[in-house]
């Protein structure tokens, strides 16, 4: 068996990364691509490696030299019409080599788990393309399949469909064809191809001629677990960078993207803190419907948002802030606050963040599972001045619930001491009784004139990728002011639509939210029974779990992504923590849920 690699393309699309070098000599986590490709093909004892060439093909030819001489056999074949043509064209160059063995062939912008390989050469098919569930990272050629494998039609970028993704499946650009096929039909119709329609295509299209006439000549193996991943760009080479790294690296470069894991293949997030429910909804498709007019159209400025927030909460025009996310409101708040601010830790760090560490009181709560009460507040803030308190209700990362009566009684507290109380309930309506537990109402806001409420939108109803927050206080002087910060337009299309129609969808919102709460019932049960860990009450919408023997939170963090391709949240490095093994679980689906506890019930298993 020999092995072709296409690497004449010039890689324009990653920019800087190919100015004067080919695709394959970048490198990712510090190894060159060829590099990779090359050290994988040595462990499956080839008779050569046929690799053609064409864009600075002597820089990517002298950078192999002699390297590889005890372990591959390497030759060249050279497309010297590089910039005018298309991959088509290189592997037709290579027609003749194509015909003298068995072959495994594929392109040289790939990065893939050694395994795959070994797949390929294990299953007995003899003309054989690696594909992948199609996702909506995904680009390029597309499959249809049927029940036997057999690749029945190769989908075209003009005949690929939104509707039909369900049936599609992603070449991975791997194939392995036989001698027989190669001279039989492979070869001939790549030459007829080239000759009929010219050498500016791709050679996949032979390949759907080929299915076309005989739908059981190809088959196609799905991969699963295996990682892969192909780079065309420079967002491409950052995914692949995080997929790839080295242990040592890999949360750091996962947690620095602060979201955006629906670009990583079947990766389930159990980081980010969404309702998993709401999204049922019919709002959804209402959304959907109206998608084209909502990216066509300029959104209403910041006077018509905030009426339709008002509509929405129930709140007065001149009480609300809408935000583009809680984030938003966050920054302007914090850094328009004078004075000390009072802060519970462990916490949401995108608070503190915002500030200088002098002007921060922090209180720890002195028990093994951070509960606190407002009797607690109350008496820590009033032996350590402070001119604002913020409190999480349920807190993050902890889950601690102060019930509604007594975060009145701080309030209280606090007016009486002119000390403002910033409350941010973004995690609310996932508490028992949440229909009661708001403080969302105008009169309470007028009680307590100096108090803000803040509540991301994105966690409580699952639409993050929307960016909403909202931000409410009687003090209509600091709501004005907060207005005046923010820029007029900082609520998109979707955000305003949204508004706009969720009142039509409010029931089915009071269903998710009650769905969730069952949910989160069930799945404290099933994770309480994992013996390496010890979990925390939480009125949130997951839960602090202390990780005990024989793992430390961070190894249990890697292992799950490693072997489980699940996310959770190392919180040792979390102020108020000290270091101790802590993660975090946020609550998703059941099915989701489902999967997570059969992965760590494999992990006790194997104890």
């Amino acid at each position: 068996m020999q092995a072709i690699i296409l690497a004449a393309g010039m890689g324009k699309r990653l920019g800087e990364f190919t100015k004067e070098n080919t695709k394959c000599m970048v490198q990712v986590n510090g190894v060159c691509i060829i590099d990779r490709i090359l050290t994988q093909l040595s462990k499956l004892n080839l008779n050569r490696v046929v690799i053609v060439v064409g864009y600075e093909s002597e820089k990517l030819m002298a950078h192999i030299g002699d390297r590889y001489n005890d372990l591959l056999k390497i030759e060249y074949v050279n497309n010297p019409i590089y910039d005018k043509t298309n991959n088509i064209y290189s592997l037709a160059l290579a027609g003749e080599e194509l015909q003298q063995d068995d072959t495994i062939l594929l392109e040289s912008d790939l990065v893939f788990d050694e395994s795959m390989l070994q797949l390929l050469v294990n299953t007995p098919f003899p003309n054989l393309a690696l594909v992948a569930k199609y996702e909506s990272w995904m680009d390029g050629t597309m499959v249809c399949i049927d029940e036997d494998d057999n690749i029945v039609n190769f989908v075209t970028k003009a005949a690929f469909r939104y509707d039909d993704i369900e049936k599609y499946y992603k070449t991975i650009n791997i194939y392995k064809f036989s001698r027989e096929f190669s001279i039989t039909k492979y070869v001939p119709f790549l030459q007829a191809y080239t000759k009929a329609v010219g050498n500016n295509e791709y050679y996949e299209n032979v390949l759907r001629v080929i299915t076309f006439l005989n739908g059981k000549e190809l088959k196609a193996l799905p991969v699963t677990n295996e990682k892969w991943y192909e780079i065309d760009d420079k967002q491409d080479l950052d995914i692949a960078e995080a997929l790839f790294a080295e242990e040592k690296d890999i949360l750091r470069k996962y947690y620095g993207r602060f979201g955006g894991f629906w670009r990583f293949p079947k990766m389930l997030d159990y980081c980010y803190l969404v309702n998993p429910y709401f999204g049922a909804s019919k709002i959804m498709d209402e959304m959907q419907a109206n998608f084209r007019t909502l990216v066509m159209e300029y959104p209403s400025g910041m006077k018509v948002n905030t009426l339709l927030a008002s509509k929405c909460w129930g709140i007065k025009e001149e009480y609300i802030v809408p935000g583009n996310g809680a984030a938003e409101l966050i920054k302007a708040l914090m850094e328009i606050l004078p004075g000390k601010l009072g802060v519970i830790r462990p916490t949401f760090e995108e608070y503190p963040n915002r500030r200088n560490a002098d002007s921060l009181v922090t209180f720890i709560p002195d028990n093994k599972d951070y509960r606190y009460t407002a009797n607690e507040l109350i008496a820590f803030f009033s032996k350590n001045r402070v001119d604002s308190i913020l409190l999480i209700n349920p807190d993050n990362p902890s889950g601690n619930f102060i019930p509604k009566n007594d975060i009145l009684k701080l309030a209280e507290w606090c007016e009486n001491n002119s000390i403002r109380l910033i409350v941010d309930e973004s995690f609310v309506d996932f508490s028992d009784g949440w229909e009661n537990n708001s403080l969302l109402h105008n009169s309470t806001l007028e009680n307590y004139n100096h108090m803000m409420v803040m509540k991301s939108i994105s966690k409580s109803y699952g639409v993050p990728g929307i960016r909403l927050g909202i931000l409410c206080s009687a003090d209509k002087d600091m709501i004005a002011k907060i207005k005046g910060y923010v820029s007029i337009w900082n609520i998109n299309s979707f955000c305003e639509f949204f508004m706009q129609i969720y009142n039509k969808y409010e029931n089915d919102y009071h269903r998710a939210c009650n769905r969730f709460i069952e949910e989160r019932n069930h799945f404290k049960k099933q994770l309480e029974e994992i013996s390496f860990l010890r979990i925390m009450p939480s009125q949130a919408n997951f839960f602090l779990a202390e990780v005990l023997s024989p793992y430390t939170a961070n190894g249990l963090v890697l292992t799950m992504l490693k072997r489980f391709n699940i996310l959770l949240r190392d919180c040792t490095s979390k102020v108020g923590l000290d270091g101790k093994q802590y993660m975090r679980i946020a609550v998703r689906s059941h099915e989701d849920n489902k999967k997570l506890i059969e992965s760590f019930r494999i992990l006790e298993s194997e104890r």
